[in-house]
């Protein structure tokens, strides 16, 4: 039994990516989430997500991104403006951090 390396998860048969790895093609991402290319490439100008680029240049989102688009979306449906779902996605990614430390134990339990 060789564990030199790590081997990727496969899912029937077909090797699964990481979270954070570009996947999707603009057109897919469109399909997957019902918002349109324009749309997403306004989140991509306001910093709301960054995709990967293909060697071509063509945008590739991740898992993580249709994640991000998600709830950006639904904050706009809510009336948020861009600024207030960029302010929001970057408190609710900080609070995940620091809970993911306190879940590791690695939060300092003494006082400062």
């Amino acid at each position: 039994m060789s564990t030199s390396s790590p081997s990727p998860k496969i899912f029937r048969g077909v090797p699964v990516a990481s979270s954070d790895e570009g996947l999707y093609p603009i057109s897919v991402v469109t399909e997957l989430t019902g918002i349109g290319a324009h749309t997403l490439r306004g989140y991509e100008r306001a910093g709301l997500l960054r995709p990967a680029r293909s060697e071509g240049g063509m945008r590739r989102y991740s898992r993580d991104d249709l994640a991000v688009i998600r709830r950006a979306a639904q904050l706009a449906g809510e009336g948020v403006n861009l600024a207030g779902i960029r302010q929001i996605l970057r408190l609710e990614a900080e609070l995940g951090r620091l809970r993911a430390r306190m879940r590791d134990g690695k939060a300092g339990g003494g006082a400062a």
